[in-house]
This record gives C-alpha cells, structure tokens and sequence, in this order.
C-alpha cells in the first residue's frame, strides 16, 4: 500500500484534531474515547495514535491549538490600539475567547487536570500570558511589578471566565464579569 503524501498526513492530523476538539468539548477528557474520536475522523486508533502517540498527546495538541486561538483573538482585538486601550481591549477579548465554544472546558477545566500543570502554565505562558504581559510593558507598569501583575491579571481574568462557565448564557453574570475586569483595569491604568 502506497504511504500517505505529506499533504494528506497533514490534512489527516488536522482532521484528527478538529474531531478530537469537539469531542473533548462535549465529553470531556475522561469520557472521550480514542475509539470515537478515529470513527468519527474516518481513520483508525493506529492514525491517532501515529500523529498524536496517546489520548494525552491528542488532548495536548488540542490544547495548545486552543491557547493559540484564545492568543490570536487577543492580538486581534489590540491590532491598531494605543497601549492603554490595547491592554483594556485585549483583556476583554481574552475573557470572550476563553470562555466561547470548545476553549473552556479545554483549557480551564480539563487543561489543569489532564496535562502536568507545568506544561498547562508554559501553554498559556507562550500564549495569552504573553499577550498580557507585553500590554502591561506597554502601558509603562514598572519593569519590577510586571511579572507579579501579569500573575494577578491573569489568575483574576481565569477566575472570571470559570464564573461565566458555571453561568453560560447568563448576560447579567457577562456584564458584571466584564465590569469587574474593567475596575481592575482602572487600577492599573
């Protein structure tokens, strides 16, 4: 049997991986199956297991493509802003992001007890961590205060989108938790 071109393998994994998101979304880690996900991809387990080595490899990779769009929402909404606004505009589309469709049950609920929290931590160190801590340089905070902001913004901004989990829908509980956001983001600016 011919192998699989490189394009095809490619376009396997990213199938893989667009299947493998909905389902850890809907079922979460534990219940998800390996089975279920390669049934529903079109490939078999040997695919998955060959593109991703183990259901903790696929959840990783799920994971990370989930911190890269959570971060690209972000630069997306601080684009063509000044460092005060970009700071205010990128945090507010943090909190959207992360808590929209597969993202929180990703990578607030499940992220932390599947994956070694030092892997979780670097995920959204190199993601929206990142983001944040760039804003915070930008707006002038103190090069001594950046990290230990960035730690506090970022365990607050955590901390609200698990609310707005336990309230889906809920336009009240948006609106406080985005106001909430707003207060602490007046402090620092």
């Amino acid at each position: 049997m011919p192998r699989a071109s490189a394009a095809e393998a490619a376009e396997t994994a990213r199938r893989i991986l667009d299947v493998a998101t909905t389902h850890f979304a809907e079922h979460g880690f534990g219940a998800a199956s390996v089975e279920d996900i390669a049934r529903s991809a079109g490939v078999t387990r040997g695919a998955v297991y060959h593109h991703y080595a183990s259901k903790t490899g696929l959840f990783s990779a799920v994971a990370a493509a989930q911190q890269r769009s959570v971060a690209e929402s972000i630069a997306a909404a601080t684009e063509r802003s000044e460092p005060a606004e970009a700071l205010r505009d990128g945090s507010h589309a943090f909190l959207d992001a992360i808590t929209r469709g597969a993202v929180a049950r990703i990578l607030l609920i499940d992220g932390p007890a599947v994956l070694s929290w030092q892997d979780w931590r670097g995920m959204d160190a190199a993601g929206p961590e990142s983001e944040l801590r760039t804003g915070l340089s930008e707006v002038g905070l103190s090069p001594a205060l950046v990290d230990a902001m960035t730690a506090a913004l970022s365990g607050a901004m955590n901390e609200l989108a698990l609310l707005l989990v336990r309230h889906p829908g809920d336009a009240e509980s948006h609106a406080a938790a985005h106001r909430a956001l707003d207060h602490l983001l007046d402090g620092i600016l």
